[in-house]
């Protein structure tokens, strides 16, 4: 079978924000289970401030202990399971260099026309981290990588 390239919905430009982060103090780690590589602990270190008005809620990024280390900031949304990947999409994953960087004045820049699907939505052989229940949003985000399903 050859690759038939990917879906994205099309480029909205209101879904690309600048936001300012609040560190994250005494936040549990999440220990997810990543098939025969064993598991990936993830630590909560900051939420964001600047979605909520645009989307409904702010968003929790992890740092990635062990593997390459790195932010991760995995989401899902009222689209997962239709329109997207069933157990969400990835916006930033700095191990990857899936990172679209900062601004002048130290806010991050979170653009959800380059959310992506993970490798295990592609294949059975790939287990990933997914979109914790803290970060999902209670409407479709029509951007980004879609789902072939």
């Amino acid at each position: 079978m050859a690759f038939a390239g990917l879906d994205y919905f099309p480029y909205e430009p209101s879904l690309r924000f600048t936001v300012e982060l609040d560190e994250l103090h005494g936040a549990d780690p999440l220990t997810m289970q990543a098939g025969r590589d064993g598991s990936v602990n993830l630590r909560p270190f900051a939420k964001t401030q600047g979605l909520e008005h645009g989307l409904g809620a702010e968003l929790t990024l992890y740092w990635i202990d062990g593997y390459g280390g790195g932010v991760f900031l995995p989401f899902g949304d009222k689209t997962n399971g239709s329109e997207s990947f069933a157990g969400g999409r990835y916006l930033l994953d700095t191990i990857k260099g899936a990172d679209l960087g900062w601004t002048a004045d130290m806010k991050i820049i979170l653009d959800f026309n380059f959310a992506y699907n993970p490798s295990c939505s592609y294949s059975d052989q790939w287990v990933c981290p997914l979109a914790p229940s803290q970060n999902k949003f209670a409407q479709p985000i029509r951007a980004g990588e879609q789902h072939r399903g």
